[in-house]
């Protein structure tokens, strides 16, 4: 069975519908939930997943906000939080780090923090048995695949592109996944322009993808209430774990 991960923005619209979304994709073939924390800045995010955190930020969004939410649903679903690496310094790896382990929250992913400067919190990642997920590219030589992966958890991050997430480019990942094969037998997820559109040809050779922006994007139609937004996103990753399991 292949895996899929959704990411949502946390607090957009509001944190009691961050909240019941988390619980309903759990519920429609999401195995692995990426909670999205708003960040004004975030550098691998296309234009959909960044008006989401500027709608986030402007509604009031605070860090505890994530704390929140992830106490409602990690009892339901595998919850990771994703996120930019500056919120994460400033409240404090260490008390982060603390504070997602004694609410079951399984790991982060960063993905502004470079491996190199990540093995600076490797000990406090692996003391406490949370992932820090790590990101391949289909540009890495096979050498800096296997440094990346040697002690890579949970699952691999393999971006299906140079550049933002949504837009949906394609790349033969062919290579790149020997490579992952290679040197390590940690699951391989796909993301970046995983959509019902692309997931069959995204999942070849992987264990599962990541959708992000398709599922975003539904958060941002105002044309739609809760219940139907919820409904929408439900219908997507339905079809797209239907998809890449055929």
């Amino acid at each position: 069975m292949k895996h899929l991960v959704a990411y949502i923005t946390a607090g957009y619209p509001d944190t009691q519908f961050t909240i019941d979304l988390a619980l309903a994709l759990a519920d429609n073939g999401v195995d692995i939930l990426e909670l999205g924390v708003p960040f004004s800045d975030p550098v691998a995010d296309g234009p959909v997943i960044e008006e989401a955190n500027g709608r986030s930020l402007a509604n009031g969004f605070r860090f505890a906000d994530i704390l929140t939410i992830s106490e409602a649903i990690s009892p339901s679903v595998d919850t990771l939080w994703m996120g930019y690496f500056n919120p994460f310094y400033q409240y404090g790896m260490e008390k982060l780090l603390n504070r997602a382990k004694a609410i079951g929250v399984n790991g982060l992913i960063i993905p502004d923090l470079p491996y190199e400067e990540a093995l600076a919190y490797h000990d406090l990642f692996e003391s406490r048995t949370l992932a820090n997920i790590a990101f391949v590219a289909p540009t890495d030589s096979d050498a800096r695949v296997a440094t990346i992966t040697k002690n890579a958890r949970k699952f691999i991050y393999l971006v299906a592109y140079a550049g933002i997430t949504g837009s949906g480019k394609g790349e033969d990942l062919s290579e790149v996944i020997a490579s992952i094969k290679r040197h390590s037998s940690t699951p391989i997820y796909v993301g970046f322009g995983v959509n019902e559109k692309t997931a069959r040809e995204k999942v070849q050779g992987a264990d599962g993808v990541i959708v992000g922006s398709a599922i975003v994007s539904v958060l941002l139609d105002d044309t739609l209430n809760h219940t139907q937004k919820i409904a929408k996103c439900c219908e997507i990753t339905r079809t797209i774990k239907s998809i890449i399991n055929e």
